[in-house]
């Protein structure tokens, strides 16, 4: 069985089909229809719920944290222990929400199919911010898409919601929501089983580590971002899977003095300051991941398992030299993630093991890393490249270049590296190291970029490393190409 709040009422669930989306869980069984479907694949907003979790803070207070998600990709067995809050709990004794007045009086709704899944990501935007800030509106927005209205009068909408914001129902029983939370905490290993399908819902590694021994062909989920594609995309059905999101250890962000470890299950959100204290350029990558949204819901380890040659970011990770830690049962082992991606959607795990944690090095100066896309925000990677030279005395001693795009896996390029390492570092090497990035790659065209495009921009990122590492005051970092 599964417990979670729907707003302020108890659900307790067992039989449901697992395969079940928040979707159509909101729409098909409760009759809950604010909630639209329109892509069904986590691209334009018009499903966006937001869940409500506890959360402690830095100062050891607990809260309720409030994140937006796309409920398409959102199995219902990831709600355990969670609150669930749609468009039809704002409003409150017959007066409307001041994120949805925001929107009336802004004029941000025309036909109004997108309006439920704006209103939504404003609340959460609302209730995460304590003034209007554009950039933090803009994010938030990101991963909606309206046809109609055009942007503006939305963002004035988020400018006038978070303005003297007032206290609504859900800051007036914030005390009571967090009892409740409490209340229903899972405290052993939670199920839904429809009788020919199942998910399982454990709290530790360990017993993850015997349920994923117990039942080698069940599919791992975690934030659901990729996984959930092939119910609603694909239309193939999930027997077994085994949900990690509830187990706390493999969420944990732990920093030591020459490394950052990553618990596999940590979302890419929760991921953004840590990574971006240390590498800005993986933080500004990170801001252009996907939406907000599927930032909230897809975790690091996901991007990594999935073994998606268009992944963002594995090339950074590899060109940092990460590590996974890989679990099975009780053994585990420490691989180098370059050595984890064999070939097309093929890696090194074995049968029932998973990725635990993983482990970033510190200190590394002189990485940079650059996506290149057809829009800035909330689009998949065409060439993402990362770069992480040793420059002693104007010589490299050492050099990683790694790329995602360019083949069957993210890859390094170890012809390009062959020239750099040990020559001057200048444009005349730059130039050979390009000319061997032809030897490294044999990209492929597609309906994202020819690969003529993607090999000049690959030789071209690398000419920009250069060029910024010479002249820092015009770096543009994470820069998209149109």
């Amino acid at each position: 069985m599964i417990q979670f709040l729907l707003n302020q009422e108890l659900r307790s669930e067992h039989a449901l089909d697992p395969n079940l989306t928040v979707l159509n869980y909101l729409r098909e069984h409760l009759g809950k229809s604010g909630t639209k479907e329109g892509c069904a694949s986590g691209d334009c907003g018009a499903c966006t719920v937001v869940v409500g979790e506890l959360h402690t803070d830095d100062q050891g207070a607990e809260q309720i944290r409030y994140r937006s998600l796309n409920s398409c990709l959102t199995f219902v067995s990831s709600l355990h222990g969670k609150q669930l809050i749609s468009v039809e709990d704002l409003k409150h004794q017959g007066q409307l929400h001041s994120v949805q007045q925001a929107m009336v009086e802004c004029h941000g709704s025309q036909c109004g199919f997108c309006t439920p899944g704006f209103v939504m990501s404003l609340f959460a935007l609302q209730k995460n911010s304590d003034a209007p800030d554009s950039q933090k509106a803009h994010e938030a927005l990101a991963g909606n898409l309206c046809r109609c209205t055009g942007y503006r009068p939305i963002l004035a909408a988020a400018e006038q919601a978070c303005c003297n914001k007032p206290q609504d129902q859900f800051d007036s029983r914030q005390a009571e929501t967090i009892a409740r939370l409490k209340a229903i905490a899972p405290t052993q290993t939670g199920e839904l089983n429809s009788g020919d399908k199942r998910c399982l819902v454990p709290l530790t590694v360990a017993d993850l580590a015997d349920l994923y021994d117990a039942y080698p062909q069940a599919r791992l989920l975690a934030g659901g971002t990729d996984l959930a594609l092939e119910v609603t995309q694909f239309h193939r059905t999930l027997p077994v899977m085994i949900y990690v999101g509830n187990i706390e250890e493999m969420k944990r962000i732990e920093s030591f003095d020459d490394r950052l470890e990553i618990g596999a299950a940590t979302s890419l959100s929760d991921c953004y300051t840590a990574l971006n204290n240390e590498y800005p350029d993986f933080g500004e990558l990170l801001h252009r991941f996907a939406s907000l949204q599927i930032r909230n819901q897809g975790t690091l380890g996901g991007n990594i398992g999935n073994a998606s040659p268009i992944g963002d970011s594995p090339p950074l990770l590899i060109a940092l030299g990460a590590q996974i830690v890989l679990c099975k049962g009780n053994t585990r082992r420490t691989l180098a993630l370059e050595d984890y991606f064999i070939d097309y959607r093929v890696t090194a795990r074995q049968d029932s093991e998973f990725i635990e944690k993983i482990i970033v090095p510190k200190g590394v100066p002189l990485f940079r890393a650059y996506k290149v896309s057809k829009r800035l925000d909330d689009d998949i990677s065409a060439v993402c490249a990362a770069f992480n030279l040793k420059v002693d005395n104007g010589v490299i001693s050492d050099a990683r270049v790694a790329f995602g795009g360019m083949a069957a896996t993210p890859k390094r390029a170890k012809n390009c590296e062959a020239v750099l390492r040990g020559a001057t570092w200048n444009s005349a090497t730059v130039e050979k190291a390009c000319a061997a990035l032809a030897e490294d790659f044999t990209p492929l065209s597609d309906f994202r970029a020819s690969k003529e495009y993607r090999l000049l921009s690959a030789q071209n990122l690398l000419r920009k490393y250069f060029i910024e590492l010479q002249t820092p005051h015009i770096e543009t970092r994470v820069t998209a190409y149109v």
